[in-house]
């Protein structure tokens, strides 16, 4: 379609179609489960440009569970494009049916349900208002429905029937039992119209981080910091982000955590640069600091031959060069491993002033257990 990534806005799903994220090479944004439709009808109520492409994924349990979401952006005719992979099952929580399961997918697996009709979310979404409406059974490329869909002006919904190997259908063929044929459905609606009107900005709201030190960083800086749950590696990061801020720096962080909260590793990814930061990845990082085993098992691969390590003692790690091994954990407790960890990066680079870090730590009701953990390793 010509489009490049800056053109394109992909807003996943909870569920098997939410794997897609790391494929799309556009803006992406991972949603609640049911809930991509109306983070892109947000989206695209905001840009209010044509030229720019919204494009929402779900599974069909998905679709259900928001299937007001659906409706509202069909009736608005709001100018998205929503795919629906039907796989008629939960494939992610162990092939449960959902609201699109039909008669005789349910029969074969769940009698009890069989005389319950599925939803028909063709139909729902062009009775709704929906400007165009397709179903499609992939036997091979149907990228020309697509193409058709996003090119659409108003709300455009595309229901493709899939299989899922693991619980549901196995094969196309087996689709062809379907009671649903393909079709593509149009109304002569007009997309909906925005009217803008001037309203208080919500960052107006929130006191403005001001600066008090200055910094020797002059280039974009990664860090990545991998712990354990519970101890505190959040904390510490957000707190290294807003002395960089201080500093008069643009600074980002990012958490990752299982699912399983307060269980297994925790990672933080921190950047902090003098010129605006317009990617918040991080392929190369320039410094990696791990105070513990779940965290040295989780970030250890992304660590390169640039990458500057910070490792507790109490870990063995060979890289075939010089580690920076401090006893972060007995100095500072397991809560303060990563803070103290983070203030001996700051003493060894050079980069910021140490006490940029106590003063982001003196805004936190626990300021003075996170102070004595700085000064751990500053004595």
């Amino acid at each position: 379609m010509g489009l490049g990534p800056n053109d394109v806005i992909i807003v996943s799903d909870i569920g098997c179609c939410g794997l897609v994220d790391p494929l799309i090479n556009s803006h992406s944004i991972h949603g609640l489960h049911g809930r991509s439709t109306a983070l892109a009808m947000g989206i695209a109520l905001g840009l209010d440009n044509p030229d720019k492409k919204v494009i929402a994924i779900q599974g069909d349990g998905g679709a259900t569970i928001g299937l007001q979401h659906l409706l509202e952006a069909s009736r608005q005719n709001i100018s998205m494009t929503l795919l629906v992979q039907n796989n008629q099952v939960y494939g992610m929580t162990g092939g449960q049916i959902s609201g699109t399961s039909t008669r005789l997918f349910k029969a074969i697996k769940f009698p009890e349900e069989s005389e319950v009709p599925p939803y028909n979310l063709c139909d729902i979404a062009y009775s709704a208002g929906a400007a165009f409406s397709a179903r499609v059974i992939p036997r091979g490329d149907f990228s020309d429905k697509l193409v058709e869909a996003i090119n659409e002006p108003g709300f455009s919904f595309v229901e493709a029937h899939i299989i899922c190997p693991s619980y549901g259908y196995k094969k196309v063929n087996e689709l062809e039992l379907l009671p649903f044929r393909e079709e593509t459905l149009k109304t002569q609606r007009l997309p909906h119209v925005i009217h803008k009107k001037d309203t208080p900005s919500l960052f107006d709201s929130i006191p403005k981080v001001e600066t008090f030190f200055e910094s020797n960083l002059k280039s974009r800086t990664e860090l990545i910091i991998g712990s354990s749950a519970g101890a505190g590696a959040q904390l510490a990061a957000d707190l290294l982000t807003f002395a960089g801020i201080m500093c008069g720096l643009n600074a980002t962080k990012k958490g990752e955590y299982p699912i399983t909260v307060g269980t297994g590793h925790s990672v933080a990814e921190v950047i902090l640069s003098d010129e605006a930061i317009n990617f918040t990845g991080i392929e190369s990082p320039d410094v990696v600091i791990i105070t513990s085993q779940d965290g040295l098992d989780k970030v250890k691969d992304r660590i390169d031959d640039s990458t500057r390590v910070i490792l507790d003692s109490s870990l063995d790690l060979d890289i075939g060069r010089e580690i920076h091994h401090v006893s972060f954990n007995k100095k500072a407790g397991k809560n303060g491993a990563v803070l103290a960890a983070i203030a001996y990066w700051i003493i060894q680079s050079g980069l910021l002033p140490l006490e940029a870090l106590r003063e982001a730590a003196r805004n936190h009701k626990h300021a003075n257990k996170l102070i004595i953990a700085i000064d751990s390793i500053a004595e």
